[in-house]
């Protein structure tokens, strides 16, 4: 015969409300930890399936997809080989290899960079911004999320920023942020904007990209 002892931790009870205890408290944190993982997981891997397919119809692989669609949101000082790597969090060689194919299907154009011509900026063509228009976002993603009340829309977007910011901070990684949300994004009175980090003058669409320095985090001067 097995005996089954059952542990229960008491709760302590305060103005009506209940205290959950510190191992609780754990328990529940490591819960809906695993809940998340699994929801994040099923979804991405549901958006990942479906972004390979369409892909497939172009020759794109989901990574090459990953690393166009970021070189057509960032700004000039994060569209690097390095700054790529950095984004997707993979080897140089392997997002050299991707760039590579990129560049010899026409959907991205290499320039040097005038300052330092060992710099070699990516560009997105016209013809890399027609595919990205049939690729992303994927359509699995925008049918369900018709499926959502538009207010809950924008609290799933708010919610998942914010879990975003969290892991990046959490871990000390780089936030990719845009660029108007920086902390080095200066208006001037005159209503241009500048870069306090690099002391260039940024066009108003620049607010808008991704940027490889975004800082969040400082106290703007």
């Amino acid at each position: 015969m097995v005996m089954v002892v059952r542990i229960q931790e008491p709760n302590a009870w305060r103005d009506g409300v209940s205290i959950v205890s510190p191992l609780t408290g754990c328990l529940l944190k490591a819960m809906n930890s695993t809940r998340l993982y699994e929801h994040i997981e099923r979804i991405s891997n549901l958006v990942r399936t479906s972004v390979r397919k369409a892909g497939l119809i172009h020759g794109l692989q989901p990574v090459q997809t990953e690393a166009l669609h970021y070189l057509s949101r960032c700004n000039h000082y994060s569209n690097t080989p390095v700054a790529v790597a950095d984004y997707l969090g993979l080897t140089k060689g392997t997002v050299s290899q991707t760039l590579g194919v990129l560049v010899q299907d026409g959907f991205v154009k290499k320039t040097i960079d005038l300052k330092d011509r060992r710099v070699v900026h990516l560009q997105v063509t016209p013809r890399g911004e027609k595919v990205l228009n049939d690729l992303v976002p994927p359509q699995i993603l925008t049918s369900g999320l018709e499926n959502l009340p538009a207010a809950m829309n924008d609290q799933v977007g708010s919610l998942l920023e914010l879990l975003l910011l969290a892991l990046q901070q959490a871990n000390g990684l780089k936030s990719f942020g845009t660029c108007k949300t920086c902390c080095h994004h200066r208006v001037q009175e005159n209503g241009l904007r500048m870069c306090g980090l690099t002391q260039e003058m940024l066009a108003e669409a620049d607010g808008e990209k991704i940027c490889r320095e975004h800082d969040s985090t400082a106290v703007a001067a």
